[in-house]
């Protein structure tokens, strides 16, 4: 059950993000979708479930990229680790503020990260005039829509993990009643 919702998710925000919202005016400087998610799974699925969805979302955001490979692999299980590291030492809970927070930040690793690998991997063309505008919009895009999307991943997982419940006990039921 919660393997085709990650599944599904991964899927439908990938798609979203790498064919719909560039063409979009008003989305097109928002912030990495997958960062939610990851986030998402770092705070509420356990390790051994959500770990290999993060390395093949950043599997699949390196072969879609132009960048160079492994960049969102490293920054995706970065961001996991700090996810799953913060819990360790804050109850984070249902508490709005801080999941905006770890959101937040982990827009800002992000674009951290992808500024630093660029600016060592020594580009000849100059960073854009316009670079640190960019992540500053990202942030704010983070911090008033992350944790909706948290909490849209929580209420979806439950509804879709509810939805099989019923299935699977339904198709019981028949089973038993042909017997």
């Amino acid at each position: 059950m919660s393997y085709f919702f990650n599944i599904s998710a991964c899927l439908f925000l990938v798609i979203l993000q790498t064919t719909i919202m560039p063409y979009l005016p008003l989305l097109d400087k928002f912030y990495d979708l997958l960062i939610p998610f990851i986030v998402y799974l770092g705070l509420s699925r356990p390790v051994r479930e959500s770990l290999p969805f993060v390395l093949f979302l950043g599997f699949i955001m390196d072969n879609l990229s132009g960048g160079p490979f492994g960049l969102y692999l490293t920054t995706y299980f970065w961001l996991y680790v700090g996810v799953k590291g913060i819990t360790t030492f804050i109850q984070v809970g249902n508490r709005l503020v801080i999941i905006t927070l770890i959101v937040a930040g982990g827009v800002l690793v992000e674009n951290l990260i992808l500024l630093g690998a660029f600016a060592i991997l020594g580009s000849r063309r100059q960073f854009a005039g316009d670079a640190a505008e960019i992540v500053a919009i990202q942030v704010l895009w983070a911090i008033f829509t992350g944790a909706l999307f948290l909490l849209f991943f929580r209420n979806a997982q439950g509804r879709v993990g509810a939805g099989f419940k019923a299935v699977y006990a339904h198709t019981r039921e028949q089973r038993e009643l042909t017997d």
